[in-house]
């Protein structure tokens, strides 16, 4: 009962204040129907939205990807085959008291240092 009673005293103190002090703010003509306005047009509604999963997909099939992957394991184990082929081979020569000029990607030094001197 107390709530419903203070809040019916606050309604009527707010009207009375609103109607006796001034507002702040920015004070505004009252709106005109639209009809009377032709030059105010409805606002354009947004685009519709389109899911990106509705476009066909764009991106490389799995065969394609499958080959491509396949491609690049083919690549790599024929540069490990080399490589392991150059380190046999480094290996027989170093048997054999022979310098096999082996380098690598990185390597801190090149085929010259490799060379002998006369």
């Amino acid at each position: 009962m107390r709530h419903s009673t203070a809040r019916a005293i606050s309604a009527c103190l707010r009207a009375l204040l609103s109607l006796l002090l001034p507002a702040t703010g920015k004070r505004r003509k009252p709106q005109r129907p639209a009809a009377a306005c032709p030059h105010l047009t409805s606002p354009t509604p947004p685009a519709p939205y389109v899911s990106p999963w509705s476009r066909p997909w764009t991106g490389p099939t799995k065969e394609e990807a499958a080959a491509f992957f396949r491609r690049q394991a083919e690549a790599d184990a024929a540069r490990e085959a080399h490589l392991q082929h150059e380190r046999r081979k480094a290996a027989a020569y170093a048997t054999l008291g022979v310098d096999y000029p082996y380098t690598y990607e990185g390597a801190p030094f090149g085929e010259d240092a490799f060379r002998a001197t006369a």
